[in-house]
């Protein structure tokens, strides 16, 4: 099963096992990683799974789309990397892949 690690703003990381083909979203609030919400269930509505894709991993993930672009303008702490991890879908490819949590979100 690929994992993943979420590194909260102080530091704090949270290693976790992610579900092929389940958002990154599903992954952090099926194991309870603060900061991310997932209000809209993953639906692309809200922006309270808002992570910052760490630079090694960003050429797999690639970049959000329109949707998502929209709604990240309303981050207030949006950067280059930033994505709604509810648009990340796990695979074999993104095992180990690292985000950050915004401060914002904690």
């Amino acid at each position: 099963m690929p994992k993943v690690t979420f590194i909260e703003f102080n530091g704090t990381e949270h290693e976790i096992d992610a579900e092929m083909d389940r958002s990154v979203m599903q992954a952090a609030t099926d194991n309870l990683v603060p900061g991310i919400d997932g209000d809209c269930g993953g639906e692309c509505s809200c922006a309270t799974c808002h992570v910052f894709v760490s630079e090694e991993w960003a050429e797999r993930v690639g970049g959000p789309h329109e949707t998502e672009i929209s709604l990240l303008e309303l981050a207030p702490d949006r950067g280059e990397r930033s994505r709604l991890c509810c648009q990340i879908k796990m695979s074999d490819e993104l095992d180990g892949l690292v985000v950050h949590l915004p401060e914002y979100q904690m």
